[in-house]
């Protein structure tokens, strides 16, 4: 972050040599007093500009400073709807000042998609029984897809949409996955968490230490998607749900005349008929409370979470997914995702 802070009292021939030291980050500098508080902008542009106005390189960045500055507040941190509205406005770093007008943290928009407070949980404990003998020595999430692991593309995603907290239960050939996260991602540490026993798809959450926010996303770790987490988070918040439930469309055609019956009469002919449906994407947003509806130490899939939160009349929706999905069950799954990741990032 201080390599984008500048005094304003250095002269416009440092501010350009600082700049010059940023890239290939974006090219500028956030300004401040003697008390660290902000008090401008200056740009490579606004640096060029003043020299091709007459300023000179010994005068002062105060002198050539946008003291008319764009920056959020640091109440504002978890509002999502804030930070999109700054991506809107096309801004690539955003300042975030506290009441005093310090600077706490600085927000690449270039760098991160967003930043969702939320904690993540991936399950990788399965054993991939379908995609034998692939996962003879090898666990599923650790097949490649393209260049590198089919977990490691949901991890990344994750972490350029802002996320901090990644947690991933494994169990069949856990050590191999517990060894590849052993290095942390940049500033994000991935934890492993041993389910002791196979506890379904959502049963070993409980094993989870700790959660920092008060949502939680679960997924399965072996789906090969571009779900937009930003959209999914605002919906989920949007629509006050205790869940939310990923879902991928899907149709059904009938290439028959279909009969409309009442018991053996025949009412009326429909003629190939197509129904749409929407089936689990394996992707949830859960309010942190209800993950107490969980068991202990018992198997229990998400979809047993699902009912049990609407038997007790608890707000569970869908999210309709429109982009790329493919769960990475079978071989022609698995060759599906390694062509199409050769056409989309």
């Amino acid at each position: 972050m201080n390599n984008h802070i500048i005094n304003k009292d250095l002269t416009l021939i440092e501010a350009l040599s600082k700049i010059n030291g940023v890239a290939p980050e974006p090219l500028v500098l956030f300004v401040v007093d003697e008390q660290n508080r902000m008090v401008g902008t200056l740009t490579d542009g606004d640096s060029r500009r003043a020299l091709i106005a007459g300023a000179s390189v010994t005068d002062k960045v105060e002198r050539i400073m946008h003291r008319d500055f764009n920056y959020m507040k640091v109440e504002d941190i978890d509002d999502v709807k804030e930070i999109k509205r700054q991506k809107e406005l096309k801004m690539k770093l955003v300042p975030v000042l506290d009441k005093d007008r310090h600077i706490s943290e600085i927000i690449n928009l270039e760098k991160y998609e967003t930043r969702l407070p939320i904690d993540v949980v991936l399950m990788a404990g399965g054993k991939g029984e379908r995609l034998r003998p692939l996962t003879e020595k090898t666990p599923k999430p650790l097949l490649p897809v393209g260049e590198k692991a089919i977990i490691d593309h949901n991890i990344d995603r994750l972490i350029r949409y802002g996320i901090k907290h990644i947690n991933v239960t494994v169990n069949y050939l856990g050590e191999q996955l517990e060894n590849h996260f052993q290095a942390p991602r940049g500033e994000v540490q991935v934890l492993t968490v041993r389910e002791p026993k196979y506890l379904g798809t959502i049963g070993s959450i409980r094993f989870v230490k700790k959660f920092y926010n008060d949502t939680v996303l679960v997924m399965n770790s072996d789906l090969f998607t571009n779900i937009n987490y930003e959209d999914f988070y605002l919906h989920f918040k949007e629509h006050d749900a205790v869940m939310s439930v990923a879902a991928v469309p899907y149709t059904v055609s009938v290439p028959y005349g279909i009969f409309d019956l009442k018991g053996r009469n025949i009412q009326g002919l429909i003629e190939k008929p197509t129904y749409d449906y929407y089936a689990n994407a394996g992707i949830y947003l859960i309010k942190r409370s209800a993950l107490d509806a969980i068991p202990e130490d018992v198997f229990f899939n998400a979809t047993d979470l699902i009912e049990k939160l609407i038997s007790e009349h608890k707000k569970v929706i869908r999210f309709p997914l429109n982009g790329t999905w493919i769960d990475i069950g079978n071989p022609q799954e698995f060759q599906r995702a390694n062509e199409l990741v050769k056409h989309i990032g």
